[in-house]
Protein backbone atom coordinates (compact mmCIF):
# COMPACT_ATOMS: atom_id res chain seq x y z
CA UNK A 1 0.00 0.00 0.00
CA UNK A 2 1.37 3.06 -0.85
CA UNK A 3 0.77 6.54 1.16
CA UNK A 4 -0.32 9.39 -1.09
CA UNK A 5 0.61 13.24 -1.14
CA UNK A 6 -1.62 14.30 1.47
CA UNK A 7 -2.76 17.78 1.85
CA UNK A 8 -1.20 20.17 3.84
CA UNK A 9 -1.55 19.28 7.37
CA UNK A 10 -1.41 22.34 9.98
CA UNK A 11 0.48 21.71 13.59
CA UNK A 12 -1.50 20.81 16.54
CA UNK A 13 -0.93 23.53 19.62
CA UNK A 14 -1.03 22.98 23.32
CA UNK A 15 -1.66 25.78 24.93
CA UNK A 16 -0.30 27.03 28.24
CA UNK A 17 -3.96 26.18 30.19
CA UNK A 18 -4.83 23.34 28.41
CA UNK A 19 -5.49 20.38 30.99
CA UNK A 20 -4.64 17.12 28.60
CA UNK A 21 -6.56 13.79 29.19
CA UNK A 22 -5.46 10.72 27.09
CA UNK A 23 -7.72 7.41 26.46
CA UNK A 24 -5.49 4.32 25.57
CA UNK A 25 -7.69 0.99 24.18
CA UNK A 26 -4.53 -0.31 25.83
CA UNK A 27 -0.95 -0.27 27.31
CA UNK A 28 1.41 0.90 24.78
CA UNK A 29 -1.29 3.05 22.69
CA UNK A 30 -0.47 5.72 24.74
CA UNK A 31 3.21 5.60 24.01
CA UNK A 32 3.14 5.07 20.19
CA UNK A 33 0.65 7.16 19.14
CA UNK A 34 1.05 9.83 22.31
CA UNK A 35 4.31 9.89 23.18
CA UNK A 36 5.17 13.19 21.75
CA UNK A 37 1.92 14.69 23.49
CA UNK A 38 2.96 13.71 26.80
CA UNK A 39 6.57 14.78 26.62
CA UNK A 40 5.60 18.40 25.28
CA UNK A 41 2.33 18.47 28.05
CA UNK A 42 5.15 17.54 30.76
CA UNK A 43 7.70 20.28 29.23
CA UNK A 44 4.72 23.15 29.66
CA UNK A 45 3.96 21.86 33.27
CA UNK A 46 0.09 20.58 32.18
CA UNK A 47 -2.47 18.65 33.72
CA UNK A 48 -2.22 15.44 32.43
CA UNK A 49 -3.93 12.14 33.08
CA UNK A 50 -3.80 8.64 31.25
CA UNK A 51 -6.79 6.19 31.05
CA UNK A 52 -6.80 2.63 29.64
CA UNK A 53 -9.98 0.91 28.46
CA UNK A 54 -8.74 -2.57 29.23
CA UNK A 55 -5.21 -4.39 30.85
CA UNK A 56 -4.39 -5.56 27.31
CA UNK A 57 -5.46 -9.06 29.06
CA UNK A 58 -6.53 -10.79 25.82
CA UNK A 59 -3.23 -10.54 23.12
CA UNK A 60 -3.11 -13.88 23.17
CA UNK A 61 -0.53 -13.59 19.84
CA UNK A 62 1.37 -11.95 21.90
CA UNK A 63 1.29 -13.70 24.87
CA UNK A 64 2.47 -16.97 22.70
CA UNK A 65 5.52 -15.07 21.42
CA UNK A 66 6.34 -13.30 25.03
CA UNK A 67 5.50 -17.01 26.74
CA UNK A 68 6.54 -19.19 23.61
CA UNK A 69 2.90 -21.67 24.53
CA UNK A 70 -0.21 -19.97 24.70
CA UNK A 71 -1.73 -18.61 27.90
CA UNK A 72 -5.27 -19.61 28.36
CA UNK A 73 -5.89 -20.35 32.08
CA UNK A 74 -7.84 -17.20 33.66
CA UNK A 75 -5.35 -16.68 36.36
CA UNK A 76 -2.49 -16.47 33.58
CA UNK A 77 -4.52 -14.38 31.48
CA UNK A 78 -4.83 -11.87 34.54
CA UNK A 79 -1.49 -12.38 34.88
CA UNK A 80 -0.53 -10.95 31.87
CA UNK A 81 -2.81 -8.17 32.23
CA UNK A 82 -1.11 -7.42 35.38
CA UNK A 83 2.25 -7.69 33.25
CA UNK A 84 1.17 -5.03 31.03
CA UNK A 85 -0.64 -3.06 33.75
CA UNK A 86 3.59 -2.49 34.67
CA UNK A 87 4.40 -1.97 31.48
CA UNK A 88 2.52 0.97 31.11
CA UNK A 89 3.35 2.08 34.00
CA UNK A 90 7.20 2.13 33.43
CA UNK A 91 6.91 3.63 29.90
CA UNK A 92 4.90 6.34 31.12
CA UNK A 93 7.84 7.36 34.45
CA UNK A 94 10.26 7.39 30.81
CA UNK A 95 7.44 9.71 29.47
CA UNK A 96 7.96 11.92 32.82
CA UNK A 97 4.45 11.04 34.27
CA UNK A 98 4.40 9.08 38.01
CA UNK A 99 1.67 6.01 38.56
CA UNK A 100 -0.87 8.47 40.27
CA UNK A 101 -2.04 9.98 36.97
CA UNK A 102 -2.76 6.56 35.35
CA UNK A 103 -5.83 5.26 35.67
CA UNK A 104 -7.34 1.60 34.60
CA UNK A 105 -10.67 1.02 33.81
CA UNK A 106 -10.26 -3.27 33.30
CA UNK A 107 -12.76 -3.89 30.99
CA UNK A 108 -11.85 -6.98 28.68
CA UNK A 109 -9.64 -6.62 25.74
CA UNK A 110 -10.87 -7.39 22.39
CA UNK A 111 -14.49 -7.85 23.81
CA UNK A 112 -15.56 -4.49 24.25
CA UNK A 113 -16.82 -3.46 20.36
CA UNK A 114 -19.13 -6.42 21.38
CA UNK A 115 -20.12 -4.58 24.61
CA UNK A 116 -20.68 -1.71 22.72
CA UNK A 117 -22.94 -3.38 19.99
CA UNK A 118 -25.02 -6.07 22.56
CA UNK A 119 -24.58 -5.26 26.10
CA UNK A 120 -26.48 -1.93 27.20
CA UNK A 121 -28.62 -1.98 30.43
CA UNK A 122 -29.37 -3.31 33.59
CA UNK A 123 -31.37 -5.92 31.31
CA UNK A 124 -28.64 -6.82 29.78
CA UNK A 125 -26.25 -9.67 30.66
CA UNK A 126 -22.89 -8.76 31.35
CA UNK A 127 -20.00 -9.64 28.15
CA UNK A 128 -18.07 -12.62 29.35
CA UNK A 129 -14.18 -12.15 28.70
CA UNK A 130 -12.85 -14.42 25.96
CA UNK A 131 -10.02 -15.68 27.84
CA UNK A 132 -10.62 -14.51 31.81
CA UNK A 133 -13.76 -16.09 31.74
CA UNK A 134 -15.35 -13.10 33.55
CA UNK A 135 -18.15 -11.03 33.45
CA UNK A 136 -17.06 -7.91 35.76
CA UNK A 137 -13.80 -6.20 36.37
CA UNK A 138 -11.00 -8.55 38.27
CA UNK A 139 -8.36 -6.07 38.86
CA UNK A 140 -7.76 -4.67 42.62
CA UNK A 141 -6.09 -2.02 41.19
CA UNK A 142 -8.81 -0.93 38.46
CA UNK A 143 -10.93 2.50 38.98
CA UNK A 144 -13.71 0.26 39.52
CA UNK A 145 -13.29 -3.29 40.70
CA UNK A 146 -16.11 -5.65 40.26
CA UNK A 147 -17.67 -3.14 37.24
CA UNK A 148 -20.04 -5.59 35.16
CA UNK A 149 -18.99 -5.55 31.58
CA UNK A 150 -21.80 -3.50 29.94
CA UNK A 151 -21.43 -0.33 27.89
CA UNK A 152 -23.35 2.22 30.11
CA UNK A 153 -20.78 1.07 33.05
CA UNK A 154 -17.86 1.95 30.81
CA UNK A 155 -19.56 5.10 29.62
CA UNK A 156 -20.39 5.95 33.15
CA UNK A 157 -16.33 5.59 34.44
CA UNK A 158 -15.77 8.01 30.66
CA UNK A 159 -18.45 10.69 32.19
CA UNK A 160 -17.09 10.65 35.76
CA UNK A 161 -13.37 10.76 34.81
CA UNK A 162 -14.29 13.74 32.46
CA UNK A 163 -15.85 15.32 34.94
CA UNK A 164 -13.59 15.11 37.59
CA UNK A 165 -10.54 16.04 35.46
CA UNK A 166 -12.43 19.03 33.49
CA UNK A 167 -10.31 18.48 30.36
CA UNK A 168 -9.66 20.77 27.61
CA UNK A 169 -8.10 18.51 25.13
CA UNK A 170 -9.20 14.59 25.24
CA UNK A 171 -6.91 12.31 22.93
CA UNK A 172 -8.61 9.12 21.87
CA UNK A 173 -8.73 6.42 19.57
CA UNK A 174 -9.69 6.96 16.38
CA UNK A 175 -12.98 5.54 14.54
CA UNK A 176 -11.34 4.42 11.31
CA UNK A 177 -9.09 2.39 13.67
CA UNK A 178 -9.24 -2.17 12.28
CA UNK A 179 -9.34 -2.78 16.45
CA UNK A 180 -12.38 -3.00 18.13
CA UNK A 181 -10.93 -2.04 21.12
CA UNK A 182 -9.94 1.09 20.02
CA UNK A 183 -13.39 1.43 17.50
CA UNK A 184 -15.86 1.36 20.74
CA UNK A 185 -13.23 3.26 22.62
CA UNK A 186 -14.38 6.43 19.91
CA UNK A 187 -17.47 5.49 20.09
CA UNK A 188 -18.24 5.84 23.79
CA UNK A 189 -16.00 8.84 23.73
CA UNK A 190 -18.32 10.59 21.29
CA UNK A 191 -21.16 9.68 23.89
CA UNK A 192 -19.68 10.84 26.55
CA UNK A 193 -18.89 13.73 25.03
CA UNK A 194 -22.44 14.43 23.84
CA UNK A 195 -23.80 13.81 27.22
CA UNK A 196 -21.45 15.77 29.00
CA UNK A 197 -21.79 18.97 26.52
CA UNK A 198 -24.30 21.41 28.85
CA UNK A 199 -21.58 20.78 31.19
CA UNK A 200 -17.50 20.65 29.18
CA UNK A 201 -16.87 20.76 25.87
CA UNK A 202 -13.47 19.57 25.66
CA UNK A 203 -11.38 19.36 21.96
CA UNK A 204 -11.34 15.67 21.33
CA UNK A 205 -8.17 14.46 19.10
CA UNK A 206 -8.71 10.54 17.84
CA UNK A 207 -5.28 9.21 16.70
CA UNK A 208 -4.82 6.03 14.21
CA UNK A 209 -2.70 3.08 15.46
CA UNK A 210 -4.51 0.04 13.49
CA UNK A 211 -4.85 0.53 9.61
CA UNK A 212 -4.06 -2.26 7.37
CA UNK A 213 -0.53 -2.04 5.95
CA UNK A 214 0.10 1.10 7.64
CA UNK A 215 2.64 3.06 8.27
CA UNK A 216 4.96 2.89 6.06
CA UNK A 217 7.56 2.03 5.79
CA UNK A 218 7.80 -0.19 8.32
CA UNK A 219 10.55 -0.20 11.10
CA UNK A 220 12.31 2.61 13.15
CA UNK A 221 12.66 5.83 10.89
CA UNK A 222 13.11 8.66 13.28
CA UNK A 223 13.73 10.94 10.67
CA UNK A 224 10.71 10.15 8.52
CA UNK A 225 7.15 11.74 9.55
CA UNK A 226 4.26 9.95 9.74
CA UNK A 227 1.88 9.95 7.03
CA UNK A 228 -2.45 9.55 7.21
CA UNK A 229 -3.00 6.26 4.89
CA UNK A 230 -4.34 6.85 1.52
CA UNK A 231 -7.88 5.45 2.88
CA UNK A 232 -8.02 8.29 4.96
CA UNK A 233 -5.36 10.99 3.51
CA UNK A 234 -8.04 13.28 2.12
CA UNK A 235 -11.07 12.33 3.89
CA UNK A 236 -10.07 13.73 7.51
CA UNK A 237 -8.51 17.30 8.17
CA UNK A 238 -5.57 15.86 9.62
CA UNK A 239 -3.18 17.55 12.34
CA UNK A 240 0.26 16.88 13.15
CA UNK A 241 1.90 17.33 16.67
CA UNK A 242 5.81 17.75 15.97
CA UNK A 243 8.23 15.49 17.48
CA UNK A 244 11.89 16.07 18.03
CA UNK A 245 14.61 13.71 17.62
CA UNK A 246 15.35 13.98 21.11
CA UNK A 247 11.93 13.02 22.21
CA UNK A 248 11.51 10.64 19.17
CA UNK A 249 14.27 8.90 21.19
CA UNK A 250 12.88 9.33 24.68
CA UNK A 251 9.60 7.89 22.97
CA UNK A 252 11.84 4.74 21.78
CA UNK A 253 13.18 3.99 25.42
CA UNK A 254 9.39 4.10 26.61
CA UNK A 255 8.23 1.48 23.65
CA UNK A 256 11.12 -1.00 25.22
CA UNK A 257 9.21 -0.91 28.16
CA UNK A 258 6.65 -3.15 26.59
CA UNK A 259 8.54 -6.39 26.34
CA UNK A 260 4.92 -8.37 25.89
CA UNK A 261 4.22 -6.50 22.87
CA UNK A 262 7.56 -5.91 21.67
CA UNK A 263 8.26 -9.92 21.32
CA UNK A 264 5.20 -9.91 19.07
CA UNK A 265 5.84 -6.91 16.85
CA UNK A 266 8.86 -4.73 17.38
CA UNK A 267 8.68 -3.45 13.61
CA UNK A 268 5.35 -2.36 13.81
CA UNK A 269 5.45 -0.40 17.03
CA UNK A 270 9.15 1.07 16.12
CA UNK A 271 7.28 2.82 12.73
CA UNK A 272 5.53 5.21 15.13
CA UNK A 273 8.80 6.84 15.78
CA UNK A 274 8.76 9.21 13.38
CA UNK A 275 9.05 13.08 13.15
CA UNK A 276 5.29 13.98 13.77
CA UNK A 277 2.02 12.52 15.76
CA UNK A 278 -1.16 12.69 13.80
CA UNK A 279 -4.44 13.43 14.94
CA UNK A 280 -7.94 14.33 13.42
CA UNK A 281 -11.19 13.06 12.86
CA UNK A 282 -14.11 13.15 9.70
CA UNK A 283 -16.19 16.17 9.74
CA UNK A 284 -20.18 15.03 10.07
CA UNK A 285 -22.41 13.73 7.66
CA UNK A 286 -24.80 16.94 7.49
CA UNK A 287 -28.29 15.47 7.06
CA UNK A 288 -30.60 18.15 8.61
CA UNK A 289 -33.78 19.53 6.27
CA UNK A 290 -32.73 21.77 3.91
CA UNK A 291 -28.83 20.99 3.97
CA UNK A 292 -28.66 19.74 0.57
CA UNK A 293 -25.24 17.87 -0.36
CA UNK A 294 -23.77 14.88 -1.97
CA UNK A 295 -24.03 12.24 0.90
CA UNK A 296 -22.29 9.36 -1.13
CA UNK A 297 -18.79 8.73 -0.17
CA UNK A 298 -16.46 6.67 -1.67
CA UNK A 299 -14.39 4.26 0.79
CA UNK A 300 -11.42 4.08 -1.19
CA UNK A 301 -9.71 0.79 -2.49
CA UNK A 302 -10.45 -1.91 -0.41
CA UNK A 303 -6.93 -2.74 1.37
CA UNK A 304 -6.28 -6.47 1.80
CA UNK A 305 -4.22 -7.10 4.47
CA UNK A 306 -1.13 -9.14 4.12
CA UNK A 307 -1.89 -10.96 7.58
CA UNK A 308 -4.77 -12.85 6.08
CA UNK A 309 -3.85 -16.26 4.47
CA UNK A 310 -4.52 -16.96 0.63
CA UNK A 311 -7.60 -18.76 1.23
CA UNK A 312 -8.88 -15.64 2.56
CA UNK A 313 -7.78 -13.35 0.54
CA UNK A 314 -8.88 -14.69 -2.94
CA UNK A 315 -12.55 -14.63 -1.31
CA UNK A 316 -12.05 -11.07 0.35
CA UNK A 317 -14.92 -8.81 -0.27
CA UNK A 318 -14.00 -5.69 0.38
CA UNK A 319 -16.57 -2.15 0.59
CA UNK A 320 -16.19 0.10 -2.21
CA UNK A 321 -18.92 3.06 -1.66
CA UNK A 322 -21.33 3.92 0.75
CA UNK A 323 -24.10 6.09 0.95
CA UNK A 324 -26.17 7.81 3.99
CA UNK A 325 -29.54 9.70 2.84
CA UNK A 326 -33.12 10.59 4.20
CA UNK A 327 -36.32 9.51 2.08
CA UNK A 328 -39.32 11.07 3.98
CA UNK A 329 -39.02 9.78 7.48
CA UNK A 330 -36.79 7.05 6.63
CA UNK A 331 -32.87 7.10 7.09
CA UNK A 332 -31.57 4.79 4.13
CA UNK A 333 -27.71 3.40 4.16
CA UNK A 334 -26.43 1.56 1.02
CA UNK A 335 -23.12 0.13 0.43
CA UNK A 336 -21.06 -1.37 -2.58
CA UNK A 337 -19.37 -4.02 -2.49
CA UNK A 338 -15.88 -5.01 -4.46
CA UNK A 339 -17.29 -8.95 -5.33
CA UNK A 340 -20.53 -10.62 -4.67
CA UNK A 341 -21.43 -11.84 -1.14
CA UNK A 342 -20.90 -15.34 -0.59
CA UNK A 343 -22.36 -17.47 1.91
CA UNK A 344 -19.69 -17.80 4.25
CA UNK A 345 -19.03 -14.04 4.00
CA UNK A 346 -20.93 -11.51 6.78
CA UNK A 347 -21.63 -8.00 5.56
CA UNK A 348 -23.28 -5.78 8.41
CA UNK A 349 -24.99 -2.33 8.44
CA UNK A 350 -24.72 -0.26 11.64
CA UNK A 351 -26.97 2.67 12.76
CA UNK A 352 -27.10 3.61 16.56
CA UNK A 353 -29.54 7.00 17.42
CA UNK A 354 -28.54 9.18 19.68
CA UNK A 355 -30.83 12.22 21.20
CA UNK A 356 -29.59 14.32 24.49
CA UNK A 357 -33.11 13.90 26.25
CA UNK A 358 -32.68 9.69 26.46
CA UNK A 359 -29.69 7.71 28.22
CA UNK A 360 -28.45 6.35 25.45
CA UNK A 361 -28.69 2.63 26.85
CA UNK A 362 -32.61 2.76 25.64
CA UNK A 363 -31.96 3.91 22.07
CA UNK A 364 -32.41 1.65 19.51
CA UNK A 365 -28.76 0.34 18.44
CA UNK A 366 -29.99 -1.55 14.81
CA UNK A 367 -27.51 -3.54 13.04
CA UNK A 368 -28.06 -5.88 9.27
CA UNK A 369 -26.29 -8.58 9.15
CA UNK A 370 -26.30 -10.15 5.79
CA UNK A 371 -25.38 -13.50 4.19
CA UNK A 372 -25.90 -14.96 0.82
CA UNK A 373 -29.89 -14.20 0.46
CA UNK A 374 -30.09 -14.66 4.23
CA UNK A 375 -29.80 -11.69 6.38
CA UNK A 376 -31.34 -10.61 9.86
CA UNK A 377 -31.86 -7.47 11.79
CA UNK A 378 -30.93 -6.91 15.13
CA UNK A 379 -31.26 -4.03 18.15
CA UNK A 380 -28.86 -4.55 20.48
CA UNK A 381 -28.30 -8.35 20.22
CA UNK A 382 -31.75 -8.81 19.83
CA UNK A 383 -33.65 -9.94 16.86
CA UNK A 384 -36.20 -6.90 15.42
CA UNK A 385 -39.31 -8.01 13.69
CA UNK A 386 -42.01 -5.67 12.24
CA UNK A 387 -40.56 -2.54 12.71
CA UNK A 388 -40.57 -1.19 9.58
CA UNK A 389 -37.12 -1.74 8.23
CA UNK A 390 -36.56 -2.51 4.63
CA UNK A 391 -33.33 -4.60 3.07
CA UNK A 392 -32.94 -4.35 -0.55
CA UNK A 393 -29.97 -6.22 -2.06
CA UNK A 394 -28.21 -7.63 -5.27
CA UNK A 395 -25.07 -9.38 -6.04
CA UNK A 396 -23.18 -6.64 -4.88
CA UNK A 397 -25.35 -3.64 -3.85
CA UNK A 398 -27.21 -3.47 -0.50
CA UNK A 399 -29.40 -1.02 1.18
CA UNK A 400 -30.81 -0.84 4.60
CA UNK A 401 -33.82 1.60 4.69
CA UNK A 402 -34.94 2.39 9.05
CA UNK A 403 -37.80 4.76 9.78
CA UNK A 404 -36.96 7.66 12.13
CA UNK A 405 -38.75 6.11 14.78
CA UNK A 406 -37.64 2.93 14.64
CA UNK A 407 -33.81 4.86 15.50
CA UNK A 408 -35.44 6.27 18.14
CA UNK A 409 -36.37 9.81 16.20
CA UNK A 410 -32.16 10.79 16.86
CA UNK A 411 -30.40 13.76 16.34
CA UNK A 412 -27.32 12.33 15.63
CA UNK A 413 -26.64 8.50 14.02
CA UNK A 414 -23.66 6.81 14.62
CA UNK A 415 -23.02 4.14 11.20
CA UNK A 416 -20.62 2.02 9.51
CA UNK A 417 -20.03 -1.37 7.84
CA UNK A 418 -18.10 -4.40 7.83
CA UNK A 419 -17.38 -7.59 6.05
CA UNK A 420 -16.24 -10.45 7.76
CA UNK A 421 -15.15 -14.20 6.70
CA UNK A 422 -16.26 -15.89 9.92
CA UNK A 423 -14.27 -14.60 12.68
CA UNK A 424 -12.03 -12.90 10.74
CA UNK A 425 -12.39 -9.10 9.82
CA UNK A 426 -12.15 -8.21 5.97
CA UNK A 427 -12.89 -4.88 5.31
CA UNK A 428 -14.30 -1.88 7.59
CA UNK A 429 -15.30 1.86 7.35
CA UNK A 430 -14.87 4.25 9.35
CA UNK A 431 -17.67 4.94 12.05
CA UNK A 432 -19.36 8.30 10.68
CA UNK A 433 -21.38 10.92 12.91
CA UNK A 434 -24.80 11.61 10.70
CA UNK A 435 -26.34 14.68 12.42
CA UNK A 436 -30.16 14.41 11.28
CA UNK A 437 -31.60 17.42 13.68
CA UNK A 438 -30.28 20.94 15.10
Amino acid sequence: MSISASPAMPDLRLAPNDRILIFAPHPDDETIATGGVIQQAVAMGLPIRLVYLTYGDNAETAFIAYRKRPVVRSKSVQGMGLTRHDEAVAAADVLGLSPDQLTFLGYPDFRTLKIWTDHWGTDAAPCESMFTRTSSVPYASAFRPGAPYRADEILADLKTIIGDFQPTVIFTAHPGDHNPDHLSLYLLTRVALWDLAGKLQPVPWPYLVHHPEWPEPVGYHPELALRPPDRLAHEINWHTLPVSLERAKVKHQAVQCHQTQLKFDRDYLDSFMRTNELFGDFAEVDLRPNRGGDNSVSAGEPVVSSKLRHSERVKFVGIMDRSIHIEGDRAVFAVTFSRPLAKITVASIYMFGYRPDVPFSEMPKLRLDISGVEHAVLDGGKWVRDSGIKVEHSLTKLAFSAPLAALGDPKWVLGSARTQMGAVPMDWIAWRVIRLQD
